[in-house]
């Protein structure tokens, strides 16, 4: 079970101290967060910096950590500015960049104020495929034209692919074992990993339990070739202060299949830079 810690709120050189005090205590992934402007209250008063300026800064002052956002929102980004700003980090950190993806917030007002923009969930979720698509052909270093349900472009090239041989993608997906959401859950199954949610009405509610996550990883076991490699399970929480009780939390979660332990902190009245150093440099509970 790996841990790693998003920097949700504080300034770019606080983001960047917040992944070097993780690294240095011991974490396993510092995550930033891909939002423009949030009609949302309590977040519109919040700012927001570029990812990957952010993860860019943090690969040059850490060695061994993972970096990440939760979530990055392709179907807002030209794919061709994104394969090559995930390229440029992920080379500056020697291959230690993750994409966990989704298709984005609908309140972020990127999508909601440029006319345009993909605003139907659908029409979303096949931009991200798209996308997603174009960026594994980026990383062939050969030329590529690319067709898709929404996206075509003639040749490109990136002449240097990943560090190594390609990002790690890890989408977000509901799990509803009632009614499995096919589309979101298959798109996880064909990539590196899956940010599991649950139906709920807030951040919170939707956190998938590890009830939850025991009953995907059941479901997901006999439907993804293993052949395709390793599949990250990522479940966000918040631990308990208890050294004890916060040891329980991430037993419970690996026990039912978690790789990933991400803590995740959105409380923009409560939540401040300072706690979530304060956070970093806790000496973290180990299996």
């Amino acid at each position: 079970m790996r841990i790693g810690l998003i920097g949700s709120y504080g300034s770019p050189a606080q983001m960047v101290r917040l992944a070097q005090e993780a690294e240095q205590h011991g974490w396993d992934g510092f995550f930033t967060w891909d939002g423009i402007s949030l009609d949302e209250p309590g977040f519109d008063a919040a700012p927001t910096w570029d990812p990957f300026g952010i993860l860019a800064a943090a690969a040059v002052v850490t060695e061994r950590i993972t970096l990440g956002a939760m979530v990055f929102a392709p179907p807002r980004h030209r794919p061709w500015e994104l394969a090559q700003r995930a390229l440029t980090v992920d080379h500056l950190s020697g291959g230690r960049l993750v994409l966990p993806v989704g298709v984005g917030v609908p309140v972020d007002r990127a999508f909601t104020s440029v006319h345009g923009q993909p605003s139907v969930l659908r029409d979303r979720a096949e931009l991200l495929d798209d996308v997603l698509g174009w960026l594994e052909r980026s990383w062939s270093g050969e030329e590529f034209s690319y067709e898709g349900t929404h996206l075509s472009t003639g040749p490109f090239r990136f002449p240097r692919p990943p560090v190594n041989g390609r990002i790690p993608v890890w989408p977000v997906a509901v799990w509803d074992s009632a009614r499995p959401p096919l589309r979101s859950l298959n798109r996880a199954l064909r990539w590196d990993g899956i940010v599991p949610q649950v139906r709920g009405e807030t951040p919170d509610d939707a956190e998938a339990r590890p009830e939850h996550v025991a009953e995907l990883v059941t479901w997901a076991a006999s439907r993804r070739d293993p052949a395709r490699g390793p599949w990250e399970v990522v479940i966000q929480g918040r631990l308990s202060p208890d050294d004890g009780e916060a040891r329980e939390q991430l037993a419970a979660a690996a026990d039912a299949g978690a790789t990933w332990w991400v803590e995740s902190w959105w409380d923009p009245e409560t939540t401040t830079a300072e706690h979530l150093l304060t956070l970093a440099r806790r000496r973290l509970p180990r299996l």
